[in-house]
Parts: structure tokens; C-alpha cells; sequence
């Protein structure tokens, strides 16, 4: 199978090199990552209504979360196994470059490259400014549904993110201190304001506060890796970047400040997949409030 002729993207990839790499032929797997919280049949719509050319459509309920239970988030990850299951039918082989995106400033799409590279699958990258760049750069949209995929061979391999993080272990560490939470949620959620998707107000005693939209600049593309490392290196509160704990609402807008992260030269970040809707299904376990 061709490979992409320079070289692989691992992180973030512009409009301008994508539509070079396609414009040479290159092989790669355009996958759209819509959704709406808040209107879950929403997001095949969207993708239904205009996509990228060519792109698979992967749902964030259906595709990027496993079954809900009573206690693990509202969306926990599936099994390795049956995430590789749905990538084959989508037509990924191995050493396929992946390029993901939504019109979601890329909260989605990140979702997506976390769990590609917990596959172990390295060439995956998010499309910088997503779907709303590409229209402005006046490039072509399709209508309709998603392609007919041939299978793929993509298995799990050995994963190139840390161990995704557990309640138990986060709470042990309330009194060790070892680790530091990064809390992706909006400053006023964090704070403990009354939010539609929070059953419980605040935030994870200790975390620190980074708002993944304000890893976006006002085009809504990731800002430099310089201003990336700055901003978390103050919610490292000192920690080295392999002691940090990314979580939000349910384990999706934290992957985006894990590209960010990667972005940023700061390595290691490790995911709590449950966050907050996990951590808050149980009575037990602390909340702090206030910035």
C-alpha cells in the first residue's frame, strides 16, 4: 500500500498540506468526527449535510465509547479489540495515515487520535482549524453518506500513550501528591457552577484548570508550541508532564489538551477516561470548588 510521500503526520496537519498530499495521490483514511452533546443524532447529520471528500464517519457514542454502566462516565472506551474492529471496517490497514476532523475546533477529532495511538497506530493527526478552514480555503465539500469501505488489517498493537488512569488510583493519590489533574472543563464548571452535564458541581481536589478552547487561537487553529508549553507548564504546578492526569466532563475534550500537550513538546500525559461524570457517580469520593 503507498505510503504518504513526506513522511508522516503525528499530531496536527494544515488544510494547505493536506490538499498537497492529496493532490499527489498519497494514501491516507479522512475520517469526520462530528457530534452534538446535546443532540446526539446530530453529528451523522452534520456529516451527511457536507464532509470532506472520500472521508469515513466515526460517531463519539457508537464508535469512540463503549457501553455505559452505572459507574464508569459517560464515555468510557471500548475494548482495544473492538475499537480495532471498527477502524478495519472503516478501511484502516497498518502504516495508514489517519487525518481526522470535525467543525468542533478539533474536541472530536482529538478523541480520535488519543484512541488511535492507545491502538498503537502512530500515524494519526488532527486537521488544524477542522471542516470550517477547509470551506474557507475554498475547497471541495460532499453531500451524503460515507463511502463503502474495504476492510482493513489494523490490530492492537503496543499502546504509545501511558495507562489510561482510574478513579481508585486518583484517589489514593489525594493524600501522595504524585500526580497532577489537568481539568479540561470551562473555568466555570471547573469553579463549581451548576452545568446541565454535571449531576455534581466542581472539580477533582488539587486539579488545576486548562479550558481546551484556549489551546485555539481566534482562526481556531492550535496555538505555537511556545504559548502551548507555557500555559501548561503553569497547570503542571511544577509536576513533570508524565505525572499529569488529563480529564474533563466524560474523557473527550481532555484528549484535546493531550494533543496539545504533544504539540508542545511536553510528553507523557496520561488520560483519565471516566473524569468527572466517573468521579462524581460516587458519593464518596471528594469535591472542591472555587478557582
Amino acid at each position: 500500500m503507498p505510503r504518504i510521500s513526506g513522511g508522516a503526520y503525528e499530531t496536527v496537519i494544515s488544510v494547505e498540506t493536506l490538499r498537497e498530499v492529496l493532490a499527489n495521490g498519497d494514501d491516507l483514511l479522512l475520517i469526520g468526527c462530528e457530534f452534538d452533546l446535546a443532540d446526539p443524532v446530530r453529528g451523522l447529520e452534520l456529516f451527511r449535510e457536507g464532509h470532506l471528500p472520500g472521508a469515513r464517519y466515526v460517531d463519539l457514542e457508537q464508535d469512540l465509547s463503549g457501553l455505559v454502566s452505572g459507574g464508569g462516565g459517560r464515555h468510557p472506551l471500548p475494548a482495544r479489540t473492538a475499537f480495532a474492529a471498527t477502524m478495519r471496517r472503516l478501511g484502516l490497514c497498518s502504516g495508514r495515515q489517519v487525518v481526522a476532523y470535525d467543525g468542533s475546533g478539533g474536541m472530536y477529532a482529538a478523541r480520535l487520535w488519543w484512541m488511535l495511538r492507545w491502538l498503537g497506530h502512530s500515524p494519526v493527526a488532527v486537521l488544524d482549524g477542522g471542516k470550517q478552514a477547509w470551506i474557507e480555503a475554498g475547497l471541495p465539500i460532499e453531500v451524503g453518506e460515507p463511502p463503502v469501505a474495504r476492510q482493513g488489517d489494523i490490530a492492537p498493537g503496543a499502546p504509545l500513550v501511558g495507562e489510561p488512569v482510574t478513579a481508585d488510583e486518583l484517589l489514593a493519590d489525594l493524600t501522595r501528591d504524585d500526580l497532577q489533574v489537568i481539568d479540561a472543563r470551562d473555568p466555570k464548571r471547573f469553579a463549581g457552577e451548576p452545568h446541565p452535564l454535571d449531576a455534581v458541581s466542581g472539580h477533582i481536589p488539587g486539579a488545576s484548570n486548562r479550558f481546551f478552547r484556549d489551546n485555539l487561537d481566534k482562526d481556531g487553529r492550535f496555538r505555537s508550541p511556545t504559548e502551548l508549553a507555557e500555559a501548561f507548564q503553569k497547570a503542571l504546578s511544577g509536576k513533570a508532564p508524565h505525572q499529569s492526569v488529563l480529564q474533563c466532563g466524560s474523557g473527550v475534550t481532555a484528549c484535546h489538551n493531550a494533543l496539545a500537550m504533544e504539540l508542545a513538546g511536553l510528553k507523557g500525559a496520561r488520560l483519565y477516561p471516566g473524569s468527572w461524570s466517573e468521579w462524581t457517580s460516587d458519593p464518596s469520593r471528594p469535591i472542591a470548588k472555587g478557582a
